[in-house]
């Protein structure tokens, strides 16, 4: 199994810029993808972003394109998420996920019932 520990959320001014970490221990060398997702209060849990483990395809949603990066350090375990010119609507809990399972199409890239194990969440929260 995999553990995931999410950090980095806390409050931001509109405008502001915050960086999450996931760290992963336990059995990491069959991970074969992480993902970000977000959920904010009253609303499903939606895709944010999602990195290969190897060869480091990347993919986004669509609306957060520009603003949001993610990038990995594979010797640390460690899936990062820059969130820069960060708006309200941006306030959510935040989840990383991974997955062992090979994803043979990018579409499962953002498909939350393809990933095997959670973090706990980080909080942002973007202030106006």
């Amino acid at each position: 199994q995999v553990q995931l520990v999410e950090s980095g959320g806390g409050l931001v001014q509109a405008g502001g810029s915050l960086r999450l970490a996931c760290a992963a221990s336990g059995r990491t060398f069959s991970m074969t993808a992480m993902g970000w997702f977000r959920q904010a209060p009253g609303k499903d849990r939606e895709f944010v972003a999602a990195i290969k483990w190897t060869g480091g395809s990347i993919y986004y949603t669509d609306s957060l394109k520009g603003r949001f990066t993610i990038s990995r350090d594979n010797a640390k375990n460690t899936v990062y998420l820059q969130m820069n010119s960060l708006k309200p609507e941006d306030s959510a809990v935040y989840y990383c996920a991974t997955t062992y399972s090979t994803f043979y199409s990018s579409s499962y890239y953002y498909n939350q019932a393809r990933y095997d194990y959670w973090g706990q969440g980080t909080q942002v929260t973007v202030s106006s």
